[in-house]
């Protein structure tokens, strides 16, 4: 392959560029991975974002893709889009491992995860699978196994977690998509630590068939990408029912990618206050005030229950992981990640009246947030408290007050998934491009992914909001 044009992938283009770079024959399918490679290649050493490169994979797909457009056949939507998966994702052929030891002696995948047919459908070609919490417990992906995820903005900062790599990727501009998890923040710690856009569906709007569960009640699927357009599009192409998941109850699918260029006028926006401003520090606060600004939003809201959420998803995550893993603890415990094994035993033994209050207390908690938008259509807060802390430290101070780094990092995550919302991860630059990114919530009603990609695309369009590739 030999790269001849002026559309670079990767480093120097979004992802729905590059389709219609190909779309156009301004660029091969083949010429964008090859691009894509050479990136990763120069650079993951660093950043440590891929576990698994699929490249003899990724040059089948994007030959077919090339001969498709040679026979003159209509391109599919993502045709040519280089992306990666959190290493949760079954890929056929390879051992699902999910950032742990204990996995590595499974078999590998027979079949392709859901989301990963429907993008292969849609012409995206898979370059591989990144790093991550094991078992996706851990807002910071320091894997004891396979190494920490570094932040590209600085290389000795983290990522975030747990789909630490999924940022990270993104922000190095080794790929223009990803696909990760969030069950209590694992795609908007990542974004807003990273610097890029990131989308949490609503609960059940995108089919979970073949990733590797941590919380089945509050686990979520979804991308992260350079720009909103690659989001609202890659998102597009993953929606639909699917009969082999019963968690899936997206029946009707709603096309997000023709709405976000639609004007906000009417819009009712508001900036949460309270709980989610108490616990933001000054960069955090900062980059909400630019967004409202932007925005126009100048009334403060409340959101109901914030803390009691976020305890009562302490406690599901903790049950509901701590089961799961069970059997496997009795016997390998010493294979498992020293920074969450702890947790999982601890989730184990909890008492089942915790979890079964939790859980009745989250069918009170859903009607209260969603009476909040009878008034309002779109709400802000900040992603995390700060920005990416250094590796390995083991807290950060949040306005005065020592707290612990790794369950922290979710304290304004976790009671909006809690709640199923629909999240769009900002990424702001309150200190300025040359300065570490934060990221900014922007939550719409469950199904209403539209809005908030639609309001997150105005703040794009602004300049507030950008995914510069990092300088490494």
């Amino acid at each position: 392959m030999t790269a001849r044009h002026s559309v670079h992938a990767g480093g120097m283009s979004t992802g729905m560029s590059i389709v219609r770079a190909v779309r156009s024959g301004e660029m091969l399918a083949e010429e964008a991975l090859e691009h894509c490679i050479a990136r990763i290649e120069v650079c993951d050493a660093r950043v440590n974002a891929f576990t698994d490169g699929t490249f003899e994979r990724a040059v089948r797909e994007a030959r077919a893709v090339d001969a498709q457009r040679a026979r003159g056949e209509v391109l599919p939507a993502l045709a040519g889009l280089p992306y990666a998966v959190k290493n949760l994702f079954d890929i056929e052929g390879l051992t699902t491992r999910a950032g742990s030891k204990v996995r590595q002696g499974e078999p590998p995948a027979t079949a392709d995860a859901a989301l990963v047919e429907r993008l292969r459908a849609a012409g995206a070609v898979l370059v591989g699978a990144l790093n991550m919490d094991e078992f996706a417990y851990g807002f910071t992906t320091e894997n004891s196994h396979y190494g920490p995820s570094r932040n590209p903005r600085d290389l000795a900062r983290t990522a975030g977690g747990s789909s630490g790599g999924c940022g990270a990727a993104v922000a190095a501009g080794q790929v223009p998509v990803t696909l990760g998890s969030d069950t209590n923040g694992s795609i908007r710690v990542p974004s807003s630590l990273c610097g890029v856009w990131g989308l949490k569906p609503t609960f059940g709007r995108l089919s979970r068939r073949g990733s590797f569960p941590f919380v089945a009640s509050l686990d979520h699927l979804g991308p992260f990408a350079r720009s909103v357009e690659d989001l609202a599009a890659t998102y597009d192409a993953m929606q639909g029912p699917d009969a082999a998941d019963p968690g899936c109850h997206a029946e009707r699918v709603q096309p997000a990618l023709q709405q976000i260029g639609h004007p906000l006028t009417g819009l009712r926006i508001g900036v949460l206050d309270g709980y989610f401003d108490e616990h933001a520090g000054p960069a955090a606060q900062r980059a909400v005030a630019i967004a409202a600004e932007v925005l126009h939003a100048t009334r403060r809201v409340q959101w109901p229950d914030a803390a009691l959420a976020r305890a009562a998803a302490f406690v599901t995550s903790a049950a509901e992981g701590g089961a799961l893993h069970l059997p496997t603890l009795r016997e390998r415990a010493a294979d498992y990640e020293p920074l969450s094994v702890d947790r999982f035993i601890a989730g184990a033994l909890q008492p089942a009246e915790w979890y079964v209050r939790a859980q009745r207390f989250r069918r009170l908690y859903r009607e209260r947030v969603n009476a909040l938008f009878a008034d309002w259509d779109v709400l802000l807060a900040p992603a995390t408290p700060v920005q990416a802390t250094l590796l390995g430290a083991e807290s950060f101070d949040l306005n005065g007050v020592a707290m612990p780094t790794r369950p922290s990092m979710g304290l304004l995550t976790q009671p909006v998934s809690f709640a199923g919302c629909p999240v769009v991860a900002a990424p702001l630059w309150p200190d300025g491009l040359l300065k570490l990114p934060i990221g900014v919530q922007v939550i719409a009603a469950p199904w209403r992914e539209d809005l908030a990609l639609r309001v997150a695309r105005s703040l794009e369009a602004s300049g507030a909001a950008v995914s510069p590739v990092a300088g490494i």
